[in-house]
C-alpha cells in the first residue's frame, strides 16, 4: 500500500481562541448589563433579550474550548487529534440557535395575541447597549469566520445578538412614538425569520462532515479522470473523500497501474504524480492523500469493490 504521508501536527488549524476569547468576554458583560435591567424594568423583552444573550454566551464558551481542542497534538489513540471538536461545537451551536430560532417565533405570535406593556425608554437603552456590545464582538470575529465551521457558527450566534438587540430598539422607538405594543412581537418574529435559515445551514455543513459526505467543490467524477489520464494508470476504484475539518479535506484511492511498473521501480513516480494531481489541479486542493497502487490481478483478491 503506498501512501502519502504527512504529518498530522501539522494540520491542527489556526489559532483563533484570542477572538473568541475577546467575544466571549464582550457578550458576558452585555448579558450581565441585560439581566441587571430586565431585573430592574420587569420588561419581558429584554428578558428573553437575556435568555438569547445567555445561550450565545454558552455557544461562545463551547467555541473557545473547542478552539482550544483542537490545537492539541494528535496521539495513537486520536490520530487526527481533536480536529473534529471544531465540528461537533458548530453542530451543537447550530442546534442551539434552532432551537432558539423557533422559541422567538412562538413567543412572538404568542405577544401578538396577548402584548405586554413594555417600557420603552429601559428597552431602548439595554437595546442600544447591547448592540454597542454586539458590533464590537462581530468586529472581532468577522475577518476570519470563514476559517472554520466552529469559528462561523460563533459568529452567527453574535449575529443573532445583535439582530436581537436591533429589534429591542426598533420595538423601543415604535412603542415610544405610536404606543403600539404589538411591535415587540413584530421584531421577534423578524429575528425568528432571520435566524432559522443561518441555522439549518450551518446544521447541513457540520452533518455533512459526520457523514463524511464528498467535501463541497470536489466532483469526484473530474477526480477520478484526471487520476485515469496520470501515464500509465489503468483503472481507479474505492476512490472516497471527506472532510475532516474546515481546512483538511482527505482523499483515499485504489489505483491499478501497469504491472511493469513494480517491477522497473516507476511506481514511486506514478504515486509524486497522483499526489500532485488531487493537491494542484482541483478548486478544493487536497493535501493529504492515500493511494493503494496494485496490479491488475489483484482486484481477485478483493472482498468487493466500493466504487
Amino acid at each position: 500500500m503506498a501512501t502519502v504521508s504527512h504529518d498530522h501536527a501539522a494540520h491542527t488549524g489556526p489559532d483563533h481562541r484570542r477572538r473568541l476569547a475577546v467575544a466571549f468576554a464582550i457578550t458576558t458583560a452585555v448579558l450581565v448589563a441585560e439581566a441587571l435591567g430586565a431585573v430592574l424594568t420587569g420588561s419581558l423583552a429584554l428578558l428573553v433579550d437575556t435568555a438569547h444573550m445567555l445561550t450565545d454566551a454558552g455557544g461562545l464558551l463551547l467555541a473557545l474550548v473547542a478552539a482550544s481542542l483542537t490545537l492539541r497534538p494528535p496521539s495513537a489513540r486520536r490520530t487526527w487529534g481533536f480536529r473534529r471538536a471544531e465540528v461537533l461545537a458548530a453542530l451543537a451551536q447550530s442546534a442551539v440557535l434552532l432551537v432558539v430560532g423557533v422559541y422567538v417565533l412562538v413567543e412572538g405570535v404568542r405577544r401578538l395575541l396577548e402584548p405586554p406593556q413594555v417600557p420603552s425608554t429601559a428597552l431602548l437603552v439595554f437595546g442600544i447597549v447591547g448592540l454597542v456590545g454586539n458590533v464590537a464582538s462581530l468586529l472581532v470575529l468577522v475577518g476570519r469566520r470563514a476559517d472554520s465551521l466552529n469559528l462561523r457558527a460563533a459568529f452567527l450566534e453574535v449575529v443573532n445578538d445583535a439582530l436581537g438587540s436591533v429589534g429591542v430598539i426598533v420595538a423601543a422607538v415604535v412603542v415610544a412614538t405610536t404606543g403600539w405594543q404589538r411591535a415587540d412581537a413584530v421584531a421577534g418574529l423578524v429575528i425568528g425569520v432571520l435566524i432559522l435559515p443561518r441555522a439549518l445551514r450551518i446544521l447541513a455543513e457540520t452533518t455533512n462532515v459526520l457523514l463524511e459526505s464528498t467535501p463541497p467543490g470536489l466532483d469526484l467524477g473530474e477526480v477520478r479522470a484526471a487520476l485515469l489520464a496520470v501515464e500509465h494508470v489503468e483503472a481507479v476504484h474505492d476512490m472516497h473523500a471527506s472532510l475532516i475539518a474546515s481546512g483538511l479535506p482527505t482523499l483515499s484511492a485504489h489505483v491499478v497501474v501497469t504491472d511493469g511498473c513494480f517491477r522497473d521501480g516507476h511506481a514511486p513516480q506514478i504515486l509524486d504524480a497522483l499526489q500532485r494531481c488531487v493537491a494542484e489541479r482541483f478548486a478544493v486542493p487536497v493535501e493529504h492523500s492515500t493511494f493503494q497502487l496494485e496490479p491488475a490481478g489483484h482486484a481477485a483478491h478483493e472482498p468487493g469493490s466500493h466504487g
